[in-house]
């Protein structure tokens, strides 16, 4: 059973076969004692056969009853092939294979081997010994039963169901305000800190709670009776009167998905108010029938228009004030912002590595109407957590990287959901749009993203778990001798769920638990280290959490005077793309610090100066962000002819040669191999269309346009520049001369093919 991949099966949670190849044997010498090295088998009887011993345990094995017996204790084909095959034996199971071997035991009463050959296996691979303790352990077949406090009292349950800009939260914090208590539970700490902002200014003490803050209402650090926190942090042994869960659907998100189904089923609240996407409807209301509780669904509208236009933008050059451009790349972002700045008009930029104080500047720029910046680029992040006042969204591109089930990247089409997510941020309630307008960049792209607006939401059909700290540690007190890394491998092997949960994605957590392996740290240090909410794509964030578990464990604590040397500040604002990603990586630095220092107090006892500083670089980085183009062409400048960009995906993204007549690239000279590679990638990008119209229709495309619309394609997307088609028309016209085209280049693409074998090697 792969770590990431779901454990949820349809057969009720049926006891499932563990993966054997995450059980770790443990080796056996022969002898008595420490001491003893020599086989008092062999002395009481001689040297067994190997060649003999081997036919005997083979008819062994092959008996049913004897699989059946293994398999009842634990032991399958691979266990029992290894244990079969292991060198060392005691000396009662060396007897009896002896005599087995001499014939003095009837090949009828082989069995009489098993009770031997079990303790032996138990030897090797010593979890034998309690898997129906580990079985109990990594049952997760009954949620709701891990929250005694919430199952204690008869909680309401309203559902507020509607698309984006539709009301349904404003009508649940409503409530939430008018109450004597309340917890408002979010997925991001913008939305948790405008929940903060909205009820201390209409008087309603509250407090915010995130991973790496704590803000007290009360001067004298007294709990208010409100809060507001990201969703992780909620406490599900406190009572309150009403629970504002927001966002709903993402309980089936294949990482943070656990977080939702907790306080779905823990929260200690008289009433729960869930917000969301109808599209989870029939699982909550499943879900809240297992606990005995009913599901009210009050429904909502959306209550400005959207259209969706029958006109693509095609060029930037067509922008009006109020467009937001949606982009799936930080380099997009780049690319596109520079393109308009091209044109003489100013930009806001908004994208989910920036952090939160930078994100609402330039929102609050885009929204101010004294401001001349009237255009937004931005990724998905303004999907939630922001207000904006956009007139129109234009979709750069409808193909999204994504990481499947298995933690595969991927490139497909944006779902349903994501894509009414981001449309739906058009022509906001209450904001001077009155009407909400969404289109694409490009024409080809328009009838794909009407046909993915106009399905229905697929229904959420399972809720995430993850194991609990308490349940490792179980794990861990039968196995002792196993990594961090490897009890979550064996836990989800082994764990029983039905078919209305499924087991989170587990590999940030096996990742980091990896990397700190040699450290020794107790098992609920390691737990919590390996919890920390980091992208492990930043190498400095990473070897940072490295650092920070290494000066842990001599218990030697990290002072503000350390963090400073290791990131080097203070620091200077960005003369560069490579400068402002650094920053924005030691912005998560200090967040990390912050999130340690509530978990670690005396190790990481310097939070207050951190959070300074951070609002120092906060303040940095909106300066790097507020002159990106400057940032780009500076990039550009200084990379060397032949050499790779600063940024590693790259520009133009227009489909036309007019959009990109701005942007200059400094790829060197290209080859047929990145051709091969751009068509590879793009055939992947239609591949993965999870609908068969949509590629059908991209086939159709293909045939219709010919080979002029795959170039326009290719530099779309990102995958092709300018220079590189232009360098690929020119070796296909070498080649063509030269008779090396059609079957007659087979032998020289099969050498370019092991050519760029070796060197992806």
């Amino acid at each position: 059973a792969s770590s990431s991949s779901s454990a949820s099966s349809g057969d009720g949670g049926a006891s499932r076969a563990p993966d054997t190849s995450l059980f770790v044997p443990v080796p056996l010498k022969p002898g008595l004692g420490g001491a003893a090295e020599e086989d008092v088998g062999a002395e009481l009887t001689r040297p067994l056969d190997k060649g003999e011993v081997l036919k005997n345990l083979n008819k062994f094995y092959k008996r049913k009853e004897i699989q059946q017996l293994g398999a009842e204790n634990g032991l399958d084909g691979k266990k029992m092939k290894y244990i079969m095959e292991s060198t060392s034996v005691s000396a009662d199971l060396h007897i009896i294979l002896n005599d087995i071997c001499c014939g003095f035991v009837l090949l009828g009463h082989v069995d009489d081997l098993f009770p031997f050959f079990l303790r032996h296996a138990k030897q090797i691979f010593p979890m034998l010994d309690c898997m129906d303790d580990l079985r109990k352990i990594s049952d997760l077949r009954l949620p709701p039963n891990w929250y005694p406090d919430a199952r204690a009292i008869q909680r309401k349950i309203i559902f507020h169901a509607g698309p984006t800009n539709s009301g349904k939260t404003y009508h649940a914090i409503q409530r939430f305000l008018s109450a004597k208590s309340g917890i408002y539970c979010g997925p991001l700490k913008l939305l948790a800190h405008e929940i903060f902002q909205k009820s201390n200014d209409a008087n309603v003490p509250c407090d915010l709670v995130t991973g790496e803050e704590r803000v007290f209402a009360n001067e004298d650090a007294r709990q208010a009776p409100h809060v507001a926190c990201t969703i992780e942090m909620c406490s599900t042994n406190t009572p309150y009167e009403v629970a504002v869960i927001d966002e709903i659907q993402m309980i089936r998100d294949p990482a943070r998905g656990w977080a939702w189904t907790r306080a779905l089923l823990g929260l200690c609240a008289e009433e729960i108010h869930v917000c969301g996407e109808p599209a989870a409807i029939d699982l909550v209301t499943e879900l809240m029938y297992t606990t005995g509780e009913e599901v009210e669904v009050r429904n909502y509208k959306r209550l400005t228009p959207l259209t969706v236009l029958d006109y693509a933008l095609e060029s930037l050059d067509n922008l009006r004030p109020g467009d937001c451009i949606v982009c799936f790349s930080k380099n997009d972002i780049y690319s596109v912002s520079r393109q308009i700045e091209a044109r003489g008009l100013e930009c806001a930029v908004i994208y989910g590595s920036l952090p939160p104080g930078t994100k609402l500047e330039q929102a609050k720029k885009f929204n101010d109407p004294d401001d001349p910046c009237k255009i937004l680029v931005a990724t998905d992040a303004i999907g939630m957590g922001l207000n904006l006042c956009i007139r129109r969204i234009i979709f750069n591109s409808i193909v999204k990287p994504t990481v499947n089930e298995k933690g595969e990247k991927e490139i497909d089409s944006i779902t349903t959901s994501q894509a009414l997510q981001i449309a739906g941020r058009a022509g906001r309630f209450g904001s001077s749009f009155k009407q909400g307008e969404v289109t694409t960049m490009h024409r080809e792209d328009l009838a794909q993203l009407k046909e993915i607006l106009s399905e229905a939401v697929p229904p959420v059909k399972a809720a995430g778990l993850h194991p609990t700290p308490e349940q490792i540690e179980m794990f861990a007190y039968h196995l002792p001798d196993a990594t961090l890394s490897n009890l979550i491998d064996i836990f989800v092997s082994l764990s029983q769920v039905d078919g209305m949960y499924f087991v989170c994605n587990i590999d940030d957590f096996k990742f980091l638990a990896d990397m700190i392996q040699h450290i020794p740290l107790n098992l609920r240090s390691r737990y919590v280290f390996c919890t920390a909410p980091l992208n492990r794509k930043e190498p400095f964030v990473c070897t940072t959490l490295l650092k920070f578990a290494r000066q842990f464990s001599r218990n030697e604590p990290l002072t503000f005077d350390w963090l400073c040397r290791h990131t080097k500040w203070p620091l200077a604002a960005p003369k560069n793309i490579k400068e402002l990603v650094h920053l924005e990586a030691v912005h998560d630095v200090f967040d990390l610090y912050l999130w340690l220092s509530y978990r670690f107090m005396d190790m990481f006892p310097d939070a207050v100066l951190v959070r300074d500083i951070q609002k120092k670089l906060d303040d940095i980085i909106q300066i790097g962000v507020c002159n990106i183009t400057k940032l780009i062409r500076a990039s550009q400048s200084a990379a060397a002819p032949g050499t790779a960009e600063v940024v590693s995906e790259d520009f133009p993204l227009s489909g036309t040669q007019k959009d990109a007549r701005g942007v200059s690239d400094h790829h060197g000279a290209a080859s047929t191999e990145a051709l091969s590679i751009a068509v590879e990638a793009a055939g992947l990008r239609r591949a993965k269309n999870s609908r068969p119209s949509r590629l059908g229709s991209r086939q159709e495309d293909l045939k219709s346009y010919g080979r002029g619309s795959l170039a326009n394609r290719l530099l779309r997307e990102g995958l092709l520049t300018q220079e590189m088609l232009k360098q690929l028309e020119s070796e296909w016209q070498d080649q063509h001369r030269n008779g090396r085209y059609g079957f007659g280049s087979k032998r020289d693409d099969q050498h370019s093919s092991k050519e760029t074998r070796k060197k992806r090697k």
